[in-house]
């Protein structure tokens, strides 16, 4: 990966993260610091490399099935692993669904 493939990946994740902030409900847009969304990208992006679900079959329409709760419950897990707090799984999925919802504005999902 070059230099230029680092900038364009935290280019990214800035805009992202950025795009989380707006999809939160007001009630959470002060509860998630920007670390902390990085943090939960950061375990949403292992999630995906780890359970196989990229490697998966795609439907009739093209799609690849995925488990929000299954994602919300890795992060959760993994985050009181690394001792950085409990989530309520609720606030942990707006995290989730909004950062699949840049995906789908960028056309990347569906």
């Amino acid at each position: 990966m070059s230099k230029d493939d680092f900038l364009l990946d935290d280019l990214d994740d800035e805009k992202t993260v950025e795009f989380i902030k707006n999809y939160l409900p007001q009630d959470l847009k002060e509860k998630f610091s920007d670390d902390q969304i990085y943090y939960f990208l950061d375990l949403i992006d292992e999630y995906y490399m780890e359970s196989g679900v990229l490697d998966s079959s795609t439907d009739s329409d093209g799609f690849i099935d995925i488990d929000l709760d299954e994602i919300v419950e890795y992060v959760i897990k993994e985050s009181k692993k690394d001792d950085m707090g409990e989530f309520d799984p609720e606030d942990i999925l707006f995290v989730v669904q909004g950062e699949m919802e840049y995906g789908n504005s960028l056309g990347l999902v569906e």
